[in-house]
């Protein structure tokens, strides 16, 4: 990120955090983040919007002219994908917490949207576990790698409808040292669909 926009700067502004849910994994014109955050004042959101851009997290794909006005449509920017541990680093811990309570905020509410559509066909696609890995840090850097090559291909939105989006959340904690695992913790039914 620029020298000017932290990660700790990003993960202070819920605004912000919001912005990059939304547009991940497809382009988004202003004007469909404004409807998408009515509740944002147009003037901070555009704010919050040019400091995404100046970090790099958000890129402008193209421009036209709407009734005398420059819309852009925008996307994820590079370095939306990945945050130096150097950066992460300074964090602080509060932070983290107020970061990962926004997330699970928003994975709430994406689920509400989901439980309140009632639809048997979506059920189909649902499916949530936990279970715990052992691993050293060239296996978490080696599955990471492996996720992405697997997952890229399909975080494009296709140019027809014949896909359908779906949410995967992905949470990594590990365990601190000296503590004990918690062994009541339930592995995947392997029958059960992935988590989407």
């Amino acid at each position: 990120m620029s020298a000017d926009t932290k990660i700790a700067d990003i993960l202070s502004h819920p605004v912000r955090l919001r912005i990059l849910q939304h547009v991940a994994g497809r382009e988004v014109t202003t004007s469909d983040l404004k409807t998408a955050l009515a509740d944002v004042k147009q003037a901070t959101l555009y704010r919050h919007i040019a400091a995404l851009l100046d970090a790099g997290a958000l890129t402008v794909v193209s421009e036209k002219r709407v009734r005398g006005a420059t819309e852009r449509t925008l996307a994820l920017g590079s370095t939306a994908h990945h945050v130096d541990l150097d950066e992460l680093k300074t964090v602080t811990p509060q932070q983290l917490r107020d970061a990962f309570m926004m997330f699970l905020t928003h994975l709430g509410q994406t689920f509400d949207r989901f439980a309140d559509n009632d639809s048997e066909d979506l059920r189909t696609r649902l499916g949530f576990s936990q279970t715990n890995l052992y691993v050293t840090e060239r296996d978490l850097e080696d599955i990471h790698n492996r996720l992405n090559d697997l997952l890229m291909p399909y975080t494009q939105e296709p140019a027809d409808e014949s896909k359908h989006r779906v949410t995967l959340a992905s949470i990594l904690i590990p365990d601190p040292p000296g503590e004990t695992s918690d062994k009541t913790v339930a592995t995947p039914d392997p029958n059960a669909n992935d988590t989407h």
